[in-house]
């Protein structure tokens, strides 16, 4: 840094300091860290760097201590900078020591955030590194952004750092969320702009905390605008079981006009309401997806609300972000029971997961588009199991795989005697059974058009007519569809009802094929354990994992997975090996190169083999597109016409040195 400009800097920030005079343009948070800077901590403004970064081990205890909140925090930190990509932004995670404790950031810029210090282990406390986001942040408890010039120390002046603390269901700081960028063309208005989504990525995590602590607690839920119930900024009061509130969250205590926490907490519900724990409980075993609206007893006014009953401990808290960051989620078998969704660690797919829990709560249909073998079923019981009425059946009709002549009767269910063949008693259709739970309408655009003028019908009057009967019986319908097809394209062609299309198509969630995530090794990971949960340990060979990592898997997860079962029936000794995998994963190479690589463990890479080839062709390939977009990843991307996902995957995959 040039000396003239770091004495100049470190002359203002004396003068402002000494004088007490609070300057334009900066916020009195500033000032009052430069103050604690000088006076509190004696740092030197123009004093050289000399970041302190604790061991690896210290840092994985650390981490440790973070529990489930760690993997939840990374899953929301992908998806802040999926939103913030190609602006030169580092994401950060730290504990309230100011430890980094996780990070994301640019592959083209990583050398950069490693010399600024942005790197896992440093410590950014206000004591070490003076004004800065993630310490100042945490010495103020608020949200903050640190511009440039702002920074106390003058080798920071490069930065310009948003930070926003994560809080737990007591208000107490636990960690805080950054971004941070060394861009010279950063300006304040863009920071604002990445300030907001900061916040809003970190008031996500703190809510998730919240209705993970609370699982076995009643939560009500609510907010002035009933389209805000289930969103973001929804207010949040846990209670036990006689209705006495044990945790707030700030927009409740916002919304009810209570300053602080001791004022709300430990008080029975009814001194803040115009309804009893009992009408609570009725509300929650009755109607529980409902949004009711209810008046707070202090001013009269009306906000909407909806009941939450305590989930058993079986029942894992699907929240935004989700996230669950086990790789596994619901697979849907029955109400309560624990599997795998493979939401896993792609951040498309936990876009899709939030976006979807928070619209799939306000009843608004959800069309999930994905490639066979992608995973629409085990998303959908996620969603199922994310949703208010997780207790409720999740039923599923498969429009391809019934036969036409039976579709009818298995979605409306008949009455006695309604066609010969028939069972005699009759029988209740899937949607009635899906009532008040889920409905899961896979492969929709098989459904014959006779079809889908009843099911627009039923989704339209709620009500449902079993053949042979004139009787219309109510339902309370939450559908899920998914399809491989293009729906739109079949609405031109008159194969689907655009009417029908539009009732389910309240929002189109796009599953990437396998291909295309960014999240193969944990998912081959996940999958392992699941084929094999009585076995103990099965291990892939690193050669065998590789060829699982470079397959284009045309049959994505489902074909994986049925890959990874059939290894693990042919290994011995609890190791997957080359020799195990099928013939479809591993090519063009013979049998006797496969025996050899199983005996002799990992081989050196065979350049005559036409599989060696093509790699080092694409590899080539790649490398001559990358030097041609100046080794923009974007751009590089656009022209390859693939994702910047794929892209970063294929980059791995050939061990492509970036900015080279």
């Amino acid at each position: 840094m040039n000396r003239h400009l770091a004495t100049s800097h470190a002359s203002r920030i004396i003068r402002v300091v000494e004088s007490g005079v609070q300057p334009a343009g900066i916020e009195a948070l500033v000032t009052r860290s430069w103050h604690r800077c000088l006076r509190e901590y004696g740092i030197e403004p123009t004093a050289p760097r000399s970041s302190a970064i604790l061991n690896p081990q210290s840092v994985k205890e650390f981490q440790q201590r973070m529990g489930e909140l760690l993997p939840i925090a990374r899953a929301e930190m992908e998806s802040l900078y999926e939103q913030i990509a190609g602006s030169s932004f580092a994401v950060i995670l730290s504990d309230t020591r100011g430890t980094v404790l996780s990070t994301i950031t640019d592959p083209t810029l990583q050398r950069e955030f490693r010399q600024a210090g942005l790197s896992v282990g440093a410590l950014w406390d206000e004591r070490h590194e003076g004004t800065n986001g993630i310490g100042t942040c945490l010495a103020e408890g608020t949200p903050v952004t640190i511009h440039r010039e702002e920074h106390f120390r003058g080798y920071n002046m490069s930065l310009s750092c948003s930070a926003a603390p994560i809080l737990d269901p007591h208000g107490a700081l636990i960690a805080v969320l950054d971004a941070s960028t060394a861009n010279s063309n950063d300006s304040r208005l863009i920071q604002r702009h990445t300030m907001a989504l900061v916040n809003m990525s970190a008031n996500l995590i703190s809510r998730w905390n919240f209705m993970h602590e609370f699982s076995e607690s009643w939560i009500l839920r609510f907010h002035s605008r009933s389209e805000f119930v289930g969103l973001l900024h929804e207010a949040l009061v846990a209670m036990d079981g006689s209705g006495r509130i044990l945790a707030v969250n700030e927009s409740a205590l916002l919304q009810l006009g209570c300053a602080a926490r001791n004022i709300v907490v430990g008080q029975p519900i009814e001194q803040f309401f115009q309804f009893d724990f009992d009408t609570l409980e009725l509300r929650a075993k009755s109607d529980p997806s409902a949004i009711w609206p209810v008046r707070d007893l202090a001013h009269g006014r009306r906000f909407f609300a909806v009941v939450r009953a305590p989930l058993r401990r079986s029942v894992e808290i699907l929240e935004p972000a989700v996230l669950h960051r086990t790789s596994a989620a619901a697979s849907g078998a029955a109400p309560g029971e624990r599997g795998s969704t493979h939401v896993g660690e792609d951040s498309a797919m936990h876009r899709n997961m939030s976006f979807g829990r928070q619209l799939f709560a306000k009843q608004v249909p959800i069309l999930l588009h994905g490639a066979t073998g992608t995973g629409k079923e085990a998303f959908a019981k996620a969603l199922h199991r994310s949703g208010l009425w997780s207790d409720k059946l999740f039923v599923t009709v498969n429009c391809a795989a019934i036969p036409e002549n039976l579709i009818e009767s298995e979605l409306f269910g008949y009455t006695r005697g309604a066609f010969t063949g028939a069972v005699k008693e009759g029988r209740v259709g899937k949607i009635l059974q899906s009532s008040g739970g889920t409905l899961f309408l896979d492969e929709i655009g098989d459904m014959p058009l006779m079809l889908q003028t009843r099911l627009l019908r039923v989704i339209e009057e709620r009500e449902v007519v079993p053949v042979g009967s004139d009787h219309a019986i109510p339902v309370n319908l939450h559908v899920i569809s998914a399809t491989h097809r293009d729906i739109r394209k079949m609405v031109q062609s008159g194969e689907f009802r655009e009417d029908l299309y539009y009732r389910l198509n309240g929002m189109t969630l796009y599953l990437p094929p396998l291909r295309e995530r960014t999240d193969i090794d944990d998912l081959i990971r996940t999958l392992l354990r699941e084929e094999n949960p009585e076995q103990g340990s099965v291990e892939i060979a690193a050669d065998a994992f590789r060829k699982l990592m470079e397959f284009d898997w045309p049959g994505n997860i489902r074909q994986l997975r049925n890959a990874l079962r059939t290894a693990s029936a042919l290994c011995r000794d609890g190791v997957i090996r080359l020799a195990n995998l099928p013939q479809e994963i591993l090519g063009m190479e013979s049998r006797a190169i496969q025996d050899e690589a199983a005996a002799r463990g990992p081989a050196p890479p065979a350049p005559h083999l036409p599989g060696a080839v093509l790699r080092d062709a694409e590899c080539a390939a790649l490398i001559r597109e990358l030097e041609r977009m100046h080794w923009n990843i974007s751009r590089t991307a656009l022209a390859l016409g693939v994702s910047r996902n794929t892209l970063y995957r294929k980059i791995h995959k050939h061990r492509i040195v970036l900015g080279q």
